[in-house]
């Protein structure tokens, strides 16, 4: 495919009907249909991955001119091994079984009928997200594995990487015979179509944000179609009095490994008060030399002068880098009370040996994931099970939790009767 045969819509209206028209006729395509597409579009992002490389490379020089902040560099950032990664996710999404008409018990009966329940397409979905370029063939992969249409809404700084990638999904979705409008990219100079997109309520059926919390904010203010909010950062772990200084540690290293975006790294540590002061030595010691900045609270700060002051603000805000800070807490209870106030909710841990106090921390704590001596680590391809994520919500609305394909479907009830009264 030549680069003038796909280009980004303007116009996000326009593409929004367009997308829902192609939903109704995706929601009746077979699975080996849609499974095919995906397919294809692991093989389309290899065979164009020099191309998305240069284009990569173009961002990163503009938007280091631009003085786009480094955070933000590291997201845009595309290598060999991640486009793999994404290529081998792709793959791997293409085998699993299909979510779509999977039949589970109704909730409801009724009298001289048969009942049941099956999963259905949501219809189009909108992807609003900074830098990460792969994430838009993640998400494409899910859309279309779950039989929605999808729109894009990539940054300007991810200009030229996003709109090789959507020529790649494009070509994919025509290989297959899948309707080409089921997958529109909106042009990242279209300031206003943001605007426009997220009030599309008689065609948009969900908004996912993804990137830094003022983006998901800002979408969450504006928009009149359903949110699921993604969060990322600010994850709480408690060590408990019983709890292991080399498993407090682990956890919090290997949680800052799910690059480039840590979505469940742990940056705060509530330490119990009877921790033993030479542990708390031994751990700052070792996160310093894998270049972690450490910060504490009033208390800790006093007592060890070295460590940098946390502000009141920090404990509710993710730092979104390799930044961890302390704080001081008198029991169990306390730690829970502070967590559900200060965290953003999606992945939250405890160290201990005691039976009682993990099971006290599972049912206390107002978070979707609750890990006891675990990391929380995310990864979008898992090893074990069968599920492929985009992200992590911790809201209580439409769905809580990993954002998987389950997420992007919606339940249909269907009762059977006889015709006899």
């Amino acid at each position: 495919m030549t680069p003038d045969t796909f280009s980004p819509s303007s116009d996000s209206v326009a593409a929004v009907q367009r997308a829902y028209r192609a939903s109704i006729e995706m929601a009746t395509t077979k699975g080996t249909l849609r499974s095919r597409a995906v397919q294809e579009m692991a093989k389309a992002l290899r065979r164009q991955q020099d191309e998305i490389l240069e284009a990569n490379t173009l961002d990163l020089e503009a938007s280091r001119e631009m003085a786009v902040p480094d955070l933000l560099l590291e997201w845009l950032k595309l290598t060999r091994e991640r486009i793999q990664s994404t290529v081998q996710l792709l793959e791997r999404l293409s085998e699993l079984p299909d979510p779509i008409g999977r039949v589970m018990n109704a909730m409801h009966q009724v009298d001289q009928c048969q009942a049941h329940s099956q999963l259905m397409p949501l219809g189009v979905i909108a992807l609003i997200y900074e830098a990460f370029p792969e994430l838009g063939v993640i998400a494409a992969g899910l859309c279309i594995k779950t039989g929605n249409s999808l729109i894009l809404k990539g940054g300007t700084e991810a200009s030229n990487s996003n709109l090789v990638i959507a020529q790649a999904i494009h070509s994919a979705l025509d290989d297959a015979g899948l309707p080409t409008d089921c997958f529109h990219l909106l042009s990242s100079d279209q300031g206003a179509s943001v605007r426009d997109l997220i009030v599309q309520d008689q065609y948009l059926n969900l908004v996912i944000p993804y990137g830094r919390p003022s983006l998901v904010q800002q979408i969450l203010r504006q928009a009149t179609v359903p949110v699921l909010k993604t969060t990322m950062g600010n994850c709480y772990l408690y060590w408990a009095p019983s709890g292991s200084l080399e498993a407090v540690r682990w956890i919090i290293l290997d949680s800052h490994q799910s690059e480039p975006d840590p979505v469940n790294a742990i940056e705060k540590v509530l330490i119990h008060r009877n921790q033993n002061p030479s542990s708390l030595g031994m751990l700052w010691n070792s996160l310093r030399e894998k270049g972690f900045q450490l910060k504490g609270d009033t208390e800790l700060v006093a007592e060890f002068p070295e460590l940098k002051l946390a502000e009141e603000s920090e404990w509710r805000q993710a730092y979104l880098s390799k930044t961890v800070a302390f704080k001081v807490v008198d029991s169990l209870e306390a730690a829970i009370s502070f967590i559900n106030l200060h965290s953003n909710g999606h992945a939250d841990c405890l160290v201990t040996e005691s039976y009682q106090e993990s099971r006290r921390f599972a049912l206390g704590i107002n978070s979707a994931s609750a890990y006891i001596n675990a990391s929380p680590r995310f990864s979008r391809n898992p090893q074990r099970g069968n599920s492929i994520f985009l992200g992590m919500s911790s809201q209580k609305g439409h769905r809580r939790g990993l954002i998987s394909l389950e997420t992007l479907t919606t339940v249909k009830h269907i009762i059977q009767g006889t015709g006899q009264f």
